[in-house]
């Protein structure tokens, strides 16, 4: 399993419109070949700041699947405009995991 790690910064003033238009994009990477889940935080110390979580089957699920896909561009012209600066994305793969007792 691959964690996509996108931190977000929306634009101020427009984190109600933001988290809207993610409710609706969220059914469209929900469909995609190799998701597995996904969740979206908003940050508590810093307004307009979110972190999003994909897990994915494989990297290229997300990266070749996803982002070639017809379906991204309803996802970008949902989301992408809310961005200031343009987000980096990494991603990651499991070294330790740990749980409480």
């Amino acid at each position: 399993m691959i964690l996509e790690a996108a931190p977000l910064q929306v634009r101020p003033g427009h984190e109600p419109a933001f988290e809207a238009a993610f409710g609706q994009a969220q059914r469209i990477i929900a469909s995609m070949p190799g998701y597995r889940s996904h969740e979206l935080q908003r940050c508590l110390e810093r307004p307009g700041e979110y972190l999003l979580l994909v897990r994915w089957d494989t990297l290229e699920a997300h990266t070749v699947g996803f982002r070639g896909s017809p379906q991204y561009q309803d996802w970008k012209r949902l989301l992408h405009h809310f961005y200031e600066p343009f987000p980096v994305v990494s991603h990651y793969e499991a070294v330790a995991r740990g749980e409480a007792c």
